[in-house]
Formats: structure tokens, C-alpha cells, sequence
């Protein structure tokens, strides 16, 4: 067990009452899990306490309503009501929703937890209207999708994909030194599995992720919807500098016989900023690795990342080309293409979410927008899974931060927009 105590609701699935509210109680079981007191934020990483926890609260909720949950050889956890295998047989595979529980370092109590718990109150909601699928329906829970411990973002979606493949995984580090492949023994999952899954892989028809919307445009005055569903998501990807130098000593070196590698990083953070911006792209240099990283100390190396997006990849290669014209040295740690979701399953879950928000079966759709954020829903669109996504409005606009917020009233019409959309697909 994980030492991490959880109460799974004991609220039967089959409740008539039940309108998509479920969700806040489901992210209430889990609000205390590995949240930092002091800072608000969460610390979910990959194969951790925390991480186990969660993914025992992931079956437990399952199974309290009638699902077994398998994982998949990447670690991924998957529970269908219905049969996925005689589907397939029948060329009728599943249509699967979910999304992730991990964090990135002080992130917030939204991004992927809202999805994961959303795909349960869905469940909950379509039973309690006596619905009966005609496909199954699958909930999966994906690992490390943050990247918050080895760096690699989408990794369990990556590696069941195999779009990111096992030899260049398992060698990764966390800031301690452990590689992936020890946290994949540490929660009991076997390295040498692990690579991509076809047999999980036939099983998913479709796969529509709900996410909290990660900035302020569902909340414009001239917008002012609580739901919007995807476009493509944005060309992204993460970039290593090393910036050297040489080590001395902080008082007994004259400025001018200095080597400081902290004065390239000076100029490097200014540097991404206006390459950004030249091109329409944001670029963000958060994480920095300071060498001996000592007060008294001058630095003789100083790692930092850069994460760079924009609509295309034309514009990212610019801003990367901009930088080594000025002399960085960009190594590329992960890229995503821009990718374009399947347009027309789009404007079907935007016209089924429109009319469960509306209450109406002339409702208009709802909004389609893109989005700046990676998503395992583009990994799986990347792979040739038809994928859709669904953005519940976030007031603050902030994510990846303690901030990151959804209405109780919102997120409960997300679970109704998304109980439409599954009800839509495979009904």
C-alpha cells in the first residue's frame, strides 16, 4: 500500500440525483494528496508515494462501480464498461475518456485530476440516465504526462504509442539520480515490458480528454461559455543549454579573470524572450541546473531548459535557428509536432457538448479553440487514434500553479457535456 490514506465515495453510481456533481466530491477524495501546506501547490510526480496513492484511488473508484482495472505494460490504468475485446472482433473498439493525475512541481489541483475525475461522473451521469452503450466505453488514467520528475512530458502515452521508445526513456534521471526504469521497478512494473501496446492500442476507437482550459479565454466578456472543445494543439517541445565556464572562488577572483557562465545565462533569457516574440511564439526558460551551485562559488556550468510553442513548427524552428545565431547550443530533449484534431469528430463532440450545456437539442455548438498545452489526446491524434478534446472554463486563466481553478457549476456541466459527447459517440 502507499501510506496515503484515501476514501473512495461509497455514493451509489446508480443515484437518479446525480447531474454531473459527482465530479466535486471525486477531487475532493483526493485534494490532500500530495499538496504542500505551505505553497498550496502539489507535488504529484511519476512512480512515487504520491503517485501510487493516486493510482489507487483511480481503482478504487473504478471498481465501486463495477469496472476491473488493468495496466498496461507502460503503466497506464484502463477499466471499460463493456467488453473492448468483442468490440474490435466486431471492428466497433471503444470510446475511451480520461487524462492524468501527476503534477508538475507546485502545479495545480486541476490539470488532469479534473479529467480523470470528469470520466468517473460521467459514467456515473450516463447510468443514471439508464443509458445503454452500444460500444464500450473505456477510462484510462495515464502516467507521467507533466514530465515533472524525469522530464519528458507524455511519457506513459509516448511509450504505449511508441512514439518515444524505451532505450531512450529508461536512462532518464530525476534530480536525484534515479533513472525511469528504477521508478518503473520501485511500483512493482517490469523495464523490460515497457514499449509501445498494441494489444492496449486496437482496443481505442476514439479518446476525448476534458481538461481545465489553461488561460482566460472562456472567461472573456465577449466569450463567456463554461465549455469549449479543441482545434489542435500547438507545435511544442523542450530544449537543453549548457552554459560553461570555470569554477573559482567568489572573493579571491578579479571580475576581469571571471569565466561565469551565469552572464551567457543573462543573456540567453533575453535572447529566447525577443527570438519569441519575433516570431509569435512564447519561449520559457523555468528550470535551471547551477554547478556547484554554491553562494561563495563561481559557477563552472549552468544548465538551463528551454521550452518554446507556437501554431506551427515553422515558427519554433525560427526561434531555435535565432538562437544559435547567437551562439547557443540547442539539444533537444522532446518535440511535438502541432496537431491538427480530427476536424470533424471536433465540430461532433462540439455540437454534442453544445447542446448538454445548452439544455437544448437546438443548442449551438460550443466554441473550438487551440490549444498552447501538450495533451496525451495529441499523442494518441499522433499515433492515428481520432482524438477530441473538451476545456472547462478556469476564471483565473492560471495553470500549472496552485491558482488553476474551476467553478463547481462548471466543472459539473463539463461532466454533462462529456457524458453527451460518450452518450453521441456510442450510443
Amino acid at each position: 500500500m502507499s501510506g496515503v490514506d484515501i476514501t473512495v465515495n461509497g455514493t451509489s453510481p446508480l443515484d437518479p440525483a446525480l447531474d454531473g456533481t459527482a465530479v466535486n466530491s471525486l477531487l475532493d477524495e483526493i485534494a490532500a494528496v500530495g499538496r504542500d501546506p505551505q505553497t498550496g501547490g502539489y507535488r504529484r510526480f511519476a512512480f512515487t508515494r504520491e503517485d501510487v496513492a493516486l493510482g489507487e484511488w483511480f481503482e478504487d473508484a473504478c471498481r465501486v462501480r463495477g469496472l476491473d482495472v488493468t495496466t498496461d505494460r507502460c503503466g497506464n490504468q484502463w477499466a471499460w464498461w463493456g467488453d473492448p475485446d468483442v468490440a474490435v472482433a466486431a471492428g466497433r473498439p471503444g470510446i475511451v475518456t480520461g487524462s492524468h493525475l501527476d503534477s508538475v512541481p507546485d502545479g495545480g489541483p486541476m490539470d488532469g485530476p479534473l479529467g480523470t475525475a470528469s470520466a468517473l461522473a460521467a459514467l456515473d451521469l450516463l447510468r443514471a440516465q439508464g443509458f445503454t452503450p452500444t460500444r464500450p466505453i473505456g477510462l484510462v488514467r495515464f502516467v507521467d504526462e507533466e514530465g515533472g520528475r524525469y522530464g519528458l512530458a507524455c511519457s506513459g502515452s509516448r511509450l504505449l504509442t511508441g512514439i518515444s521508445r524505451p532505450e531512450t526513456v529508461l536512462g532518464l534521471t530525476d534530480a536525484a539520480g534515479s533513472t525511469y526504469a528504477e521508478g518503473l521497478r520501485g511500483v512493482g512494473l517490469d523495464p523490460a515490458a515497457v514499449g509501445r501496446d498494441d494489444e492496449t492500442l486496437r482496443r481505442v476507437g476514439v479518446f476525448v480528454e476534458l481538461h481545465v482550459e489553461q488561460g482566460r479565454w472562456l472567461s472573456r466578456p465577449d466569450v463567456d461559455r463554461p465549455v469549449a472543445a479543441a482545434s489542435l494543439i500547438k507545435a511544442h517541445g523542450r530544449w537543453r543549454v549548457d552554459l560553461l565556464g570555470k569554477a573559482d572562488h567568489a572573493g579571491a577572483t578579479r571580475l576581469e579573470d571571471r569565466d561565469d557562465p551565469m552572464l551567457e545565462l543573462a543573456r540567453f533569457v533575453p535572447a529566447v524572450r525577443a527570438a519569441a516574440a519575433a516570431q509569435g511564439a512564447v519561449g520559457t526558460v523555468g528550470k535551471l541546473d547551477v554547478r556547484p551551485n554554491a553562494v561563495n562559488a563561481i559557477p563552472s556550468r549552468v544548465t538551463a531548459w528551454l521550452d518554446c510553442r507556437a501554431d506551427t513548427e515553422e515558427q519554433v524552428h525560427a526561434v531555435l535557428a535565432d538562437l544559435a545565431g547567437q551562439g547557443f547550443g540547442i539539444i533537444e530533449e522532446s518535440w511535438s509536432p502541432a496537431t491538427l484534431l480530427d476536424p470533424a469528430l471536433g465540430d461532433r463532440v462540439a455540437a454534442a457538448a453544445g447542446r448538454a450545456v445548452g439544455r437544448d437539442a437546438a443548442a449551438p455548438p460550443v466554441p473550438v479553440i487551440p490549444t498552447g498545452a501538450g495533451h496525451d489526446a495529441g499523442v494518441l491524434s499522433q499515433h492515428g487514434v481520432a482524438a477530441a478534446m473538451l476545456f472547462v472554463r478556469n476564471p483565473t486563466g492560471t495553470s500549472h500553479a496552485p491558482d488553476e481553478f474551476a467553478e463547481p457549476d462548471d466543472r459539473a456541466t463539463g461532466v454533462r457535456a462529456l457524458a453527451a459527447v460518450l452518450a453521441d459517440l456510442c450510443g
